[in-house]
């Protein structure tokens, strides 16, 4: 009995183990995803904008499976010679399943009011 009791013991480890490895596993490809998955947005909203210099002000806003998309605020320079260089934002709003990018002006996120 004595030696079952240790086969067990001894598998119930080994599960353990493998379980922990798995699961560790699982968790580092959920993270390379997500980092994938930030940069494609990144890219996609940098590529739309109509800005130049233009880089991510904003973390990624996530926004639920019914709607679809998520949302960055991009900051950047106005190309434009009458704009005389003059600093602009832009959202971008990402369409997860299509994989695409829209831009609108968003100018008013440069003074926020409190």
């Amino acid at each position: 009995m004595k030696q079952q009791t240790d086969k067990t013991s001894f598998f119930l480890k080994i599960s353990l183990v493998v379980c922990s490895i798995v699961a560790g596993m699982t968790h580092a490809s959920s993270d390379q995803a997500w980092k994938q998955h930030d940069q494609a947005i990144t890219t996609a909203c940098i590529k739309a904008s109509t800005l130049k210099n233009v880089k991510a002000v904003s973390d990624i806003m996530l926004f639920d499976d019914r709607v679809g998309y998520s949302a960055l605020v991009l900051e950047g320079n106005y190309p434009q010679t009458h704009m005389k260089n003059k600093k602009g934002r832009e959202l971008c709003l990402y369409q997860r399943q299509q994989k695409k990018a829209v831009i609108t002006s968003a100018d008013s996120l440069l003074n926020v009011k409190k």
